[in-house]
């Protein structure tokens, strides 16, 4: 994590994120991340929560993504919209205190950013310095390339994010697979020369992708956009099968979801039958 020099925020009750006292932090570095490009494919997951992130960790996954889709999978909200900054830095935390090595991107929640570079800025800062994030995504690609650059230039790394954007999909053709070549290029190149280290590509056409991957010398984060990025980011709650729907190209590795219900059903037996010592 890069520390703002220029802390912005007024909420006097927020608490700053503080490591475990005695823990060695040595996170992966978002230029550390950068230097992966054109390498093996690395994985990244979400993580909302302590444990969680621990697990991620301990299998080899160190980057981690708090993304706002906790607003569907944890608080249970239909979309993203309604998540709040403070809801980004409480899962921030709680992931950071999972994790030592981990490099954490939190989400930029919508509402955060949009009103002017001072309150993207902001906001920001606080996700690094109340959240303990080592970096912040933002949907977007041209844009919101000044706002990106503003928090470039506070000193905090950022992450881009184009092709479907779930905070504003409503507005135009939904979760269709978006295949606007000169416009994606547009959009990845603007993020890039802004100063983002690294660009998601959600729900691209796998061809422009794999353009997109060559063209930019940053990594590429795909999800639902073929096997050609540099990296690829999933739900961690699709991957582990914890709801009946997922998207199609959300591969499920176990059914996590089935098993808990199985042990609550067994739990809950025992108790009826008096089956406790």
């Amino acid at each position: 994590m890069i520390p703002p020099t220029n802390p912005l925020s007024d909420n006097a009750e927020a608490r700053p994120y503080v490591p475990v006292k005695g823990a060695t932090v040595r996170r992966l570095t978002a230029s550390a991340i950068a230097r992966r490009k054109g390498k093996s494919a690395f994985p990244v997951v979400t993580a909302y929560d302590a444990p969680f992130g621990r697990f991620a960790e301990e299998a080899g996954i160190d980057v981690l993504l708090v993304g706002d889709s906790l607003g569907n999978v944890v608080l249970g909200y239909d979309e993203t919209t309604p998540v709040t900054l403070e809801d980004m830095i409480h899962h921030a935390q709680a992931v950071c205190r999972g994790t030592s090595r981990a490099h954490v991107m939190v989400d930029m929640p919508f509402g955060s950013y949009q009103v002017s570079d001072e309150d993207a800025v902001r906001s920001a800062i606080r996700l690094v310095k109340e959240g303990g994030g080592c970096s912040v995504k933002m949907e977007g690609g041209e844009h919101v390339a000044d706002r990106i650059g503003a928090i470039v230039g506070a000193g905090i790394p950022v992450v881009g994010h184009i092709g479907v954007t779930p905070q504003t999909a409503g507005l135009g053709p939904g979760y269709k697979v978006r295949s606007n070549r000169e416009q994606l290029l547009a959009d990845a190149r603007a993020v890039e020369a802004a100063g983002a280290y690294a660009v998601v590509l959600e729900v691209v056409d796998r061809d422009i992708a794999a353009e997109i991957t060559q063209t930019l010398a940053i990594p590429t984060i795909g999800i639902g956009a073929g096997p050609h990025c540099d990296a690829q980011v999933l739900v961690l709650y699709d991957l582990l099968g914890m709801y009946p729907h997922a998207p199609s190209f959300a591969k499920r590795y176990a059914q996590v979801g089935d098993v808990a219900t199985e042990a609550l059903r067994a739990y809950a037996d025992d108790v009826r039958q008096h089956r406790f010592p």
